[in-house]
């Protein structure tokens, strides 16, 4: 067979597999909590919505074998990814996926036995890997101007993801595990908002004064409406748990505005995408993923001010924004599994 017509065995696919592959597990669960937050008005979404948490945790157990794998037994493999300038921001996507089905389990009903010690292990991942991370970035002197793109909101996103389940499992938790739970809480929503604002104003340094990231880089883009979208979530779903009341009235001011950034960003994400897409410059790449969860973080958003605000445009341009969501989904999820069946998607991109 010639080297083209090679279909990449288990211990090639587990060595050189990626990261990102995680992002499919947020964006499918996304879909699935924008899915069942529509169903209430439209019942006819509800057994969709069923659907897609299901086939979301089937997704996450599958991918989490050569994931695994990758770290038992090609680990030399797996700490050059971490020591990568921008691979290593796709790692806390592993923890993030547990985080969302954690925020599945809650909104679904599952047997919160199995939901706690899934989200307890994501938030000790996930702070272990923005640690990590972060630390090796700062010390070195291998991250170039070329290697600052939205990825690198990443780690700071898994942080402030904590609470969209955290929130609502404090009420199922007594004592000190509830009291841990808080604290973990409220320091991965501060120090995931820090080093947001801090990444964003780099990012758009390179924005400015730097070459677009286009290519396979070109969905990062979108990755800055996952902080837009979850931290007025996340903020909404903590507060009400320290006693705060006129905080939570501030917070949907706050969310207001930004969902007007979300807005505003998603435009500039569609203008991007169309430009970089007719010149050539969007082949497909997992990096598609990146599509996904950003915007249905936004979609999320636009339903939670519409509850609570009664703000009636958001519910209606997070209805436009689910139905885009829909529509990526698709076209990802089929690309994806046509380059598994083909093995083009686990071989190495120059």
């Amino acid at each position: 067979m010639s080297q083209s017509a090679h279909y990449p065995s288990f211990a090639e696919i587990s060595r050189a597999f990626a990261p990102g592959w995680f992002a499919a597990v947020m964006g499918t669960g996304v879909l699935a909590l924008t899915t069942r937050a529509l169903s209430s008005g439209w019942p006819v979404l509800g057994g969709a919505a069923n659907f897609l948490d299901g086939l979301n945790a089937l997704f996450f157990l599958i991918l989490s074998v050569p994931w695994l794998t990758r770290w038992i037994r090609f680990r030399e493999a797996a700490l050059a990814t971490l020591a990568h300038p921008v691979q290593a921001n796709f790692y806390p996507t592993f923890s993030i996926a547990l985080l969302v089905l954690a925020a599945q389990g809650v909104v679904f009903g599952h047997d919160l036995n199995w939901v706690l010690p899934i989200w307890w292990v994501g938030a000790l991942m996930t702070y272990v890997f923005s640690l990590v991370i972060l630390y090796r970035m700062f010390m070195g002197e291998h991250v170039a101007l070329d290697h600052v793109t939205p990825a690198k909101f990443i780690p700071a996103v898994g942080l402030v993801v904590m609470p969209v389940a955290g929130g609502p499992l404090l009420e199922h938790v007594e004592g000190v595990a509830r009291e841990l739970m808080l604290l973990m809480n409220v320091l991965g929503l501060g120090a995931g908002i820090l080093m947001y604002v801090s990444l964003l104003g780099l990012m758009i340094f390179r924005k400015y004064l730097h070459k677009p990231a286009l290519g396979i880089l070109t969905p990062t883009v979108w990755i800055q409406l996952a902080p837009i979208g979850v931290i007025p979530v996340s903020l909404l779903n903590l507060l009400p748990h320290l006693s705060l009341p006129a905080a939570v009235e501030a917070v949907k001011a706050l969310g207001l505005l930004f969902w007007g950034a979300g807005v505003w960003w998603l435009f500039m994400a569609i203008c991007i995408t169309w430009v970089a897409r007719a010149r050539g410059q969007l082949p497909f790449a997992l990096s598609w993923w990146g599509f996904i969860f950003p915007l249905g973080a936004f979609v999320s958003l636009s339903f939670r001010l519409e509850h609570v605000l009664g703000f009636t445009p958001a519910h209606w341009v997070g209805l436009a924004a689910w139905g885009l969501l829909v529509i990526l989904w698709g076209m990802t999820l089929y690309r994806t599994l046509r380059g598994v069946l083909s093995g083009e998607v686990f071989r190495p991109h120059p």
